[in-house]
């Protein structure tokens, strides 16, 4: 046992166990770990300091090598904005807040074992325990019923993938005889050739097409994302995409283009952009057009996986660190403004410019880089996944991508012209924002746009790890 492997994964379970000894010792008189926000930031610098490890643990179905190690420090550095984020939700009772943070810490604890997880088992398992533990976050939001339909609604559906993705494992156990990724690999996955495998791993996939919100398995995400609190909603959306896109990239391996499920991929990719966007253009909520918009996004996410190559599965790699950037800085901006917590629409961005310059500069930054306009993250991130899909037998999956992003412009930029050209409510209530929270907000938006300035050093790490998985 290599101790020096697992570092990242060891230093977060650390950090959970710790938030479980102050929680028991302190009980109701606990205030919140306030050490915590330190911490994670040392988690992230304990995971980029582990960026070149590699090896194989417990009988290889735990592999660490340069996806799973970029995907982990991804994973930290979003808990910890998670945990900067959080730090003074309104909507949460102080005696819960240490319970809080270790149900967040535990599931990235899980998102870091199933960056890992080289076996089927080892990746369900993983994905289960990163999920149990927001299952008890979702509802934390006072007394606001909505929060409890939105943990029902994330129950149920999570219950019944689960149960589809066991059954698609089963298939693909009785027909390939194995389940290391590694072997699956060299197993015919023709409908021809073996028709179970293919059904097997197309119902095994929808585990994480939950996850990451791909249609049809998104009819959660609006819901949960308006029903719980902003900050909650802010890790929900980011995080275990994350999750969802390194277990993609990982099976996606052992595709190729022109194969059966392959071509649902790229089917379910372009219905995903096309009902995300077209949904999210009607949307007052902001939450709720973020969760519309979280379901196109994960079908540009697809354009990479389908390409079948090594820039293809390095793209979709970095266009997730890139979409967990965006959005953080987004619902950053939510989590601001929101003075009681509660649930920010259209007309609530109104005056931004006015309340808060800073402020409004940051959501504009994050609006133009969900959209994908330069010099952004998200131009650079859509440009790598398009470039990859092209001339790989799925150009109409491109022109579906490029349509859908002009169709996206709409309602982005509306976010900021309410911010920008709207006047101020007179009866809206005063929000006071601190300049280290606008400071906060400037870092994310400068990380924005220097990962779209300079993305060369991110993508040649997202490069060496997708070109590490092909054989």
């Amino acid at each position: 046992m290599n101790f020096d492997l697992v570092m990242p994964e060891l230093f977060q379970l650390l950090v959970v166990v710790a938030l479980f000894v102050q929680s028991v010792v302190r009980g109701r008189n606990d205030t919140g770990p306030r050490w915590l926000p330190v911490v994670a930031i040392i988690g992230v610098a304990v995971a980029a300091s582990k960026l070149g490890a590699q090896g194989l643990l417990f009988e290889d179905v735990y592999r660490v090598d340069a996806l799973s190690q970029f995907f982990k420090v991804a994973i930290s550095l979003g808990f910890c904005v998670t945990v900067i984020n959080a730090q003074n939700q309104p909507t949460l009772e102080t005696q819960k807040r240490t319970d809080y943070f270790m149900m967040l810490g535990l599931s990235a604890w899980g998102l870091m074992l199933l960056a890992s997880a080289a076996e089927l088992i080892t990746l369900y398992l993983a994905l289960e325990l990163s999920s149990y533990s927001l299952y008890a976050l979702i509802p934390l939001r006072g007394n606001d019923r909505r929060a409890s339909e939105a943990a029902i609604k994330y129950i149920l559906f999570g219950a019944v993938v689960t149960a589809v993705a066991l059954y698609g494992l089963s298939f693909i156990m009785a027909s390939q005889h194995t389940t290391y990724i590694q072997g699956l690999m060299d197993k015919s996955w023709s409908m021809a050739d073996n028709p179970m495998a293919v059904v097997g791993l197309t119902l095994f996939l929808a585990g994480f097409f939950y996850k990451l919100a791909l249609f049809p398995f998104h009819f959660w995400c609006p819901d949960v994302y308006e029903g719980t609190s902003n900050e909650t909603a802010a890790y929900v959306a980011t995080v275990p995409k994350l999750g969802a896109v390194v277990v993609l990239v990982r099976l996606s391996s052992v595709l190729s283009p022109g194969m059966e499920v392959t071509n649902i991929l790229a089917l379910l990719a372009a219905l995903s952009m096309t009902i995300g966007n077209l949904t999210a253009l009607v949307q007052k909520d902001v939450k709720r057009l973020l969760g519309y918009s979280s379901v196109s996004h994960a079908g540009y996410v697809m354009l990479g996986l389908v390409s079948g190559t090594a820039a293809g599965l390095s793209a979709a790699t970095f266009y997730a660190l890139v979409y967990l950037l965006m959005n953080l800085t987004c619902f950053y901006v939510i989590s601001r403004i929101a003075v009681n917590g509660e649930n920010v629409t259209l007309n609530g961005l109104n005056g931004l410019y006015k309340k808060s310059p800073g402020l409004a500069l940051v959501l504009a930054v994050s609006a133009f880089a969900l959209v994908g306009l330069p010099p952004t993250a998200g131009f650079a991130g859509k440009l790598f996944l398009l470039a990859s899909a092209w001339d790989h037998g799925y150009n109409w999956l491109v022109i579906v991508a490029v349509l859908n992003t002009a169709i996206a412009i709409y309602y982005y930029l509306n976010l900021v012209r309410h911010a920008y050209t709207e006047e101020l409510d007179a009866a809206a209530p005063v929000t006071t924002i601190s300049t280290g929270q606008v400071a906060m907000g400037g870092i994310l938006a400068a990380c924005v746009l220097l990962l779209g300035v300079l993305p060369a050093p991110i993508y040649d790490l997202a490069f060496t790890a997708g070109k590490a998985l092909l054989p």
